[in-house]
């Protein structure tokens, strides 16, 4: 199949047609997805940024404003936005625990490729686009696998999604090799993310915590609207709605309690892996939300039921904990199980950047009050993005550069101000608190151990989330997961 035409000027990609994500639809606190992508074909681009998305971001930082110039002055400081960066790609990439790992350099070239290409939408200037492209033309001309331990199924959907929101960036670059780079995904990154949600490492379905499901739930869905195809995608959204490992939504929030709060799983396991988590959902949630399908909104909102247990719970305040046991261990093999029976320690100063995005979506996209999300998200601004919090695999999960790339309109947000996490509507406006805001310091990463000599690994291995605390965890013999839910 012939390549497309492809446009080289920056000024015709951000005019072009494509999905408008941050109009305010009819109603008072609601609106609805992009109506342009309800047809048979995708828009582009449509992961995580559309073209009004990019337009507005431009526009903001060229008008000075806050806090648009505060979020684009990370992005410009952070060494992987610079044009200068040379990519240095491997045939394998090797993640885990028994295998020489390798893979610091894929994350820190996807980090790169994006990071320019945005920075090229921002400014216009073309050296950026350049160094995207030629970054992502390395690895598709070279990687050939992604190998190791049950990290592998981490790396691949980590970084398969990374890497097709970064091409969607320069899709219609001149010099970007489209379909090469559609086949690595599709040939090196989709297998191993559908081969972990349908078969989960060959585990009991609930050996995997949540964020094993959503990383490889949001390179499927990636993958499916980069490659546009919907299959992929809607076998995404039904696992997100439906699926039965810990990464669907009603095994991710469990619980939804009277005061409105959905208990995060993973809040009983350490704080790192939940912001890893949310993060991870509310990813899936934007990309499918630019295709309009909207995730934020399914099973009465939630999503932000449960972003909202874990804002006031990362921010050191009391939450409810429902005492809750799963089962672990492979499939005709081994087995155990480990009840949690309380919500893990926090430090409240330990942030990641996530919660710009949920934040502007809820309160600003919806009109609904988010009071734990407001005030993390203005604590955590201005957001960065990969090389800016830490060292390790778990500074490079999220893209990043929230404040920038998500801060919209005032005119549809509520006060919010409030302790209530409920949703509420309302037609009144407050500034934004992430303007004035200040950022959080970063917490130093160390690495997480690995289940010694288990390549069913319950968490990943050399810095997933290098900040693993206390959790409470009592491990018992036998049993099966065993989830207390109750009705809100």
């Amino acid at each position: 199949m012939s390549h497309v035409t492809r446009q080289i000027s920056r000024r015709s990609m951000l005019r072009a047609a494509g999905a408008t994500a941050g109009a305010v639809g009819a109603g008072i606190g609601t609106t609805a997805p992009p109506a342009a992508a309800a047809g048979a074909s995708f828009a582009h681009p449509g992961l995580l940024h559309t073209h009004a998305d990019l337009d507005r971001m431009a526009a903001g930082v060229k008008a000075g404003a806050e806090p648009h110039t505060a979020g684009f002055a990370r992005l410009a400081a952070n060494p992987h936005a610079q044009s200068g960066w040379r990519p240095r790609p491997s045939t394998v990439v090797h993640r885990g625990a028994g295998t020489p790992q390798n893979y610091a350099a894929l994350y820190k070239d996807i980090h790169a490729a994006y990071q320019n290409a945005l920075r090229w939408h921002i400014t216009g200037e073309r050296a950026h686009a350049d160094t995207a492209v030629a970054v992502l033309n390395a690895w598709s001309g070279t990687l050939t696998q992604v190998a190791g331990s049950a990290d592998r199924f981490l790396a691949a959907g980590l970084y398969g999604y990374q890497f097709a929101n970064a091409a969607e960036l320069v899709r219609d670059h001149e010099d970007f090799e489209a379909e090469r780079f559609r086949g690595m995904l599709l040939d090196v990154f989709h297998p191993l993310s559908e081969s972990f949600l349908a078969h989960h490492n060959n585990a009991v379905v609930s050996n995997y915590w949540t964020n094993w499901d959503l990383a490889n739930m949001a390179c499927v869905l990636a993958v499916g609207i980069h490659c546009d195809d919907r299959a992929k995608v809607d076998r995404a959204v039904e696992y997100f709605k439906h699926g039965q490992g810990l990464g669907s939504i009603r095994n991710a929030i469990p619980v939804v309690h009277d005061d409105g709060l959905g208990e995060w799983l993973e809040a009983g396991r350490d704080q790192g892996h939940a912001l890893l988590g949310v993060g991870l959902m509310g990813t899936i949630c934007e990309m499918a939300w630019n295709q309009g399908i909207d995730l934020y909104g399914h099973d009465d909102s939630r999503f932000l039921k449960g972003a909202q247990y874990v804002a006031k719970w990362a921010m050191g305040e009391k939450v409810p904990f429902t005492a809750n046991t799963r089962r672990k261990g492979a499939i005709g093999g081994w087995s155990g199980s480990e009840t949690v029976t309380e919500a893990a320690p926090v430090n409240p100063e330990m942030t990641r950047p996530i919660w710009a995005m949920i934040a502007n979506h809820y309160t600003r996209r919806r009109g609904l009050s988010a009071s734990y999300l407001t005030r993390i998200a203005a604590k955590s601004a201005p957001e960065g993005g990969g090389g800016d919090y830490g060292p390790d695999s778990g500074g490079y999960d999220q893209l990043g550069f929230g404040t920038l790339a998500f801060t919209r309109d005032t005119s549809a947000e509520v006060t919010g101000t409030g302790s209530d996490p409920r949703p509420q509507t309302a037609a009144t406006a407050s500034p934004s608190p992430s303007a004035t805001a200040s950022p959080s310091p970063s917490a130093t990463a160390s690495p997480s151990p690995s289940a010694a000599g288990d390549d069913l690994a319950a968490t990943g291995s050399d810095g997933l989330l290098g900040w693993t605390a206390a959790t409470g965890v009592t491990a018992l013999a036998g049993g099966l997961l065993l989830l207390r839910r109750r009705a809100r």
